[in-house]
């Protein structure tokens, strides 16, 4: 019988800070080590982890919620980092501006970014990797491109840590298809837990005609979408569907083209995202984005997604009182942001007046939903044991009723922050 330890550093009923230890008192293995921000926006690091006894760390993807504190590890080590070529460009461009931003509240620098960069250990999709006494294979997540989801081998057991993960195809990436995998233990993503997500094709249908039906009033529309992975979807989408239409993109999304340009084996359809980029217009300056704000029948892609900052929360203070504007709200709101209050209520912290502009929001969610979760559990043979992160409360418990169809809920773990599951296989 084989014996491992879960650590719960991070995520554990919440979503984002993913931060996951597997292994032994003797040895640690970290599964990404990301941030959270509290409703002052600032950083929420993880759990703190010795790191004389952590092996290394792997990281699943480039968003902050699983890269963020990484840099940290480096104050005071030098361990190796798995993650793909594309992952490894990303991150350093997104923690370069996590440090430009919010600098002052981070306990590390860019010389920490450094060393994580150099101690890097790039690795494609399906190669293996040893570090120390683990096993590493990392696989298609489906999330963004360069995602991943982390098989490791270790003391006889077998793990499977999903990450963040999107089981359907989009422009972007081929949806994770874990068929012929097999896992002792799975540690999988709740985020959606509790909701099905409606059809793409559906999403993307009633998104198409409501931007042509906003233009053909003559209004603007501003879409705030993650620099990282939801605006190159949606400039794929709108380039694919309407190639004529006066597109605009603004903020690091202009950064973040450049890198995911540089990587063709990472996206599934490169064509429309190369022709995206180089058709529709970069915004390269102020006296731009005032340009564009008195025009009309313009589309904006701008960061940041959730209002909090960035270009888009300049573009909805000077297109908010026009009717005929819309915010098409294409990203996660999540709660106590900008974004989550105009759709709620309205208006927004730092707004004077209600915004009469059309507010709308569309499911083009990167997370499977709990259909996806389940047909994952599925998939993956031979599971014993099944523990759920980067959920809150409700997602997580209704997850956790639907999987114990498949294993005994006695085997299914919804874990704090700060717990260890001492697992036997």
């Amino acid at each position: 019988m084989s014996k491992l330890d879960v650590r719960i550093l991070g995520s554990g009923r919440e979503v984002g800070r993913a931060a996951i230890a597997v292994g032994s008192n003797e040895s640690y293995l970290l599964l990404d080590y990301g941030v959270n921000f509290n409703e002052r926006d600032e950083p929420q690091l993880p759990l703190h982890v010795r790191p004389s006894e952590v092996a290394g760390v792997v990281v699943t993807h480039a968003h902050l919620d699983h890269i963020g504190a990484v840099p940290f590890l480096y104050t005071t080590a030098r361990l190796p980092a798995v993650m793909t070529p594309l992952t490894k460009q990303l991150s350093e461009v997104m923690i370069k501006d996590f440090l430009k931003i919010s600098g002052y509240y981070l306990p590390f620098e860019e010389e920490d970014l450094r060393s994580m960069i150099e101690n890097t250990i790039v690795a494609d999709l399906g190669e293996e990797v040893r570090v120390g006494e683990f096993l590493v294979k990392l696989v298609n997540a489906g999330h963004i491109p360069g995602s991943s989801m982390v098989y490791v081998e270790v003391n006889d057991c077998r793990v499977m840590y999903t990450g963040d993960v999107n089981t359907i195809d989009t422009r972007l990436v081929k949806g994770a298809d874990p068929a012929g995998m097999e896992a002792d233990i799975l540690i999988i993503e709740g985020t959606y837990g509790n909701a099905v997500h409606p059809s793409r094709a559906e999403v993307e249908r009633e998104f198409v005609e409501s931007v042509k039906e906003v233009l053909e009033g003559g209004g603007n529309v501003l879409i705030p979408a993650f620099s990282l992975g939801r605006s190159q979807e949606i400039l794929a989408l709108l380039y694919e569907k309407m190639p004529w239409a006066h597109v605009y993109y603004d903020g690091m999304v202009r950064v973040i083209n450049n890198v995911m340009l540089s990587s063709p084996e990472y996206i599934n359809r490169y064509d429309l995202l190369a022709k995206a980029v180089s058709t529709f217009r970069m915004v390269r300056s102020t006296s731009e984005r005032r340009k564009l704000v008195r025009g009309e029948e313009n589309v904006i892609v701008s960061s940041a997604g959730m209002l909090k900052g960035g270009p888009a929360a300049y573009y909805l203070k000077k297109l908010m009182g026009d009717p005929n504007n819309a915010v098409f709200m294409v990203s996660y709101q999540a709660s106590l942001t900008p974004g989550r209050e105009l759709l709620e209520n309205g208006t927004a912290e730092g707004l004077k007046d209600l915004v009469k502009a059309r507010v709308q929001w569309f499911d083009f969610s990167s997370h499977a939903g709990a259909d996806g979760l389940l047909s994952l559990v599925r998939k993956v043979k031979g599971v014993s044991k099944v523990i759920i992160v980067h959920s809150e409360e409700e997602s997580g418990l209704a997850l956790k009723k639907g999987i114990s169809e498949v294993v005994s809920e006695d085997d299914i773990y919804f874990p704090l922050n700060g717990d260890v599951i001492h697992v036997e296989v």
